[in-house]
C-alpha cells in the first residue's frame, strides 16, 4: 500500500490517507478509530495495518469514488518521526566528487523536524546566508518496530516503508564546520515523498533506480545497489549503540552527481524545480524560492 498525508485546499491539517490508482482514501472517513498520522499507524502495529487492508479492500470492492490525488496537497510523507537520521558518504561516487571519505565507520548525523516537507511545496532560502544550495537523491527507510541489537539478516524485517527523500544541502555552510546537521536543516530542507510505499511492496531496496531532474535536467542517475553500506547493514549497525525507536527516518546517502562537484557547479536558484524519484516509490518535487 501507499500511504500520504494529504489535505484539500486551505485545510490547515494534513490527514493520513491511502494512495489507490492516484486517488486518496482518507482514513478519517472510512473507518471508525482511523490513525490521525501514519506514525499513529504504524506505534499501532500490524493489527492496525490489516484493518486498514480490509478497509481498502471493501473501497474498491465497493467502486468508492475518490478524489484524485492531483487535486490534493502533500505534506511531509512522515510526520511526528521519534527521529531522522541521515548517512553521509554512503556512495563512493559522491563521497569521491566531494573529496570526503568513506570511513571505517558509518557517518551518521540528525537532521532537524522543522527541514520536513512535502512533494510540491516551495523550499525558501535567504540567500546572502546560503549561497551554495545542493540537491540529493536518496532513499527514506521507516523502520517499523524498535530495532535493537538487530543481525544484518534479520534487520530488513524492521522496515516499515520506503520513501523519497531530497536531502538539501547548503554546501558553502557544510564545508565550513565540523558537522552536518545545521547545513541540512534549514526550514523545508528534507523534502519526502510523495507517500511512503510499505516493504512488502519493495522486494529488494538494493533495487531501485533513483535520479535527480533539475529545471529538465538529469543531474544524478544511479542505483541502490551502488551504496557503500545497504539498508540492512545501516539498520543493524545503529541498532548496536541504541534502539531505534519505531517510525524514525532514516535517509540512506545519496549517488554521484550533485552540483557541488560539477563544473561549472550547478546549485538550486530562485525559481527552479527539482524533482527526485525512485522507481517503484514515485517523484518528489520540490520548487526553490530565493529570498
Amino acid at each position: 500500500m501507499k500511504f500520504a498525508h494529504l489535505r484539500v485546499e486551505g485545510q490547515p491539517t494534513p490527514r493520513l490517507a491511502v494512495v489507490i490508482a492516484e486517488h486518496a482514501l482518507f482514513l478519517d472517513e472510512a473507518m471508525a478509530d482511523a490513525p490521525r498520522d501514519l506514525q499513529d499507524l504504524i506505534e499501532r502495529g500490524p493489527d492496525a495495518l490489516a484493518a486498514v487492508r480490509a478497509v481498502v479492500e471493501q473501497a474498491v470492492a465497493a467502486g468508492r469514488e475518490l478524489p484524485p490525488v492531483s487535486e490534493l496537497r502533500h505534506s511531509s510523507a512522515v510526520l511526528r518521526p521519534p527521529q531522522v537520521l541521515a548517512i553521509g558518504a554512503n556512495y563512493a561516487a559522491h563521497a569521491s566528487e566531494l573529496k570526503l571519505r568513506s570511513e571505517t565507520a558509518m557517518t551518521i548525523f540528525s537532521l532537524w523536524p522543522n527541514s520536513l516537507t512535502g512533494h510540491g511545496a516551495t523550499t525558501t532560502w535567504v540567500g546572502d546566508i546560503a549561497t551554495q544550495v545542493d540537491y540529493e537523491a536518496e532513499l527514506g527507510v521507516i523502520i517499523g518496530r524498535p530495532a535493537h541489537n538487530v543481525h544484518v539478516q534479520d534487520a530488513l524485517d524492521h522496515v516499515w516503508g520506503y520513501t523519497v527523500v531530497n536531502d538539501i544541502t547548503a554546501r558553502d555552510i557544510q564545508f565550513s564546520e565540523a558537522q552536518w546537521s545545521r547545513c541540512k536543516s534549514f526550514d523545508g530542507f528534507t523534502p519526502t515523498g510523495p507517500v511512503v510505499v510499505t516493504a512488502d511492496e519493495i522486494a529488494d531496496p538494493q533495487d531501485l533506480w533513483l535520479t535527480t531532474n533539475l529545471d529538465g535536467r538529469i543531474l544524478q542517475d544511479a542505483s541502490t545497489n551502488e551504496m557503500v553500506r545497504g539498508v540492512a547493514e545501516i539498520i543493524s549497525y545503529l541498532s548496536r549503540m541504541a534502539t531505534i525507536p519505531a517510525g524514525t527516518l532514516i535517509s540512506t546517502g545519496s549517488p554521484g552527481g550533485a552540483g557541488y562537484s560539477r563544473n561549472p557547479q550547478v546549485f538550486l536558484r530562485d525559481g527552479a524545480t527539482v524533482t527526485v524519484s525512485i522507481g517503484g516509490i514515485g517523484s518528489l518535487t520540490t520548487h526553490c524560492r530565493v529570498i
